[in-house]
């Protein structure tokens, strides 16, 4: 199992964890690659998320994501979400009401 994370990005107040985004690849096949989420898709993490899914999906790879662990995704996050399933990419255990925003977004 190959497991790739950008750690928690943040100052030295641990109150910021809950502003902050892990990002964990578990690459079960050389095919698929699974993503797990954890904390929030907002603000400076949309591009971090972006990036690394964009790398994936230019190496050919199927992208899944496991959004369990995602508490909020803010505006841009829930159009970057928007913009990933027209690319085919797979969400899972996504809490109903950011499943519901990433359905009514506009593409």
């Amino acid at each position: 199992m190959l497991t790739l994370f950008f750690d928690w990005h943040a100052g030295c107040n641990s109150d910021f964890r809950s502003l902050m985004l892990r990002i964990s690849a578990n690459e079960a096949t050389s095919e698929a690659i699974t993503l797990r989420l954890d904390g929030q898709i907002s603000g400076r993490w949309v591009k971090l998320l972006e990036g690394t899914c964009e790398a994936q999906l230019n190496k050919g790879a199927r992208v899944i994501m496991d959004l369990k662990n995602v508490s909020f995704a803010d505006r841009d996050g829930i159009a970057l979400l928007r913009n990933l399933t027209d690319r085919r990419v797979k969400f899972l255990n996504a809490l109903p009401f950011i499943a519901e925003q990433i359905r009514d977004a506009k593409p």
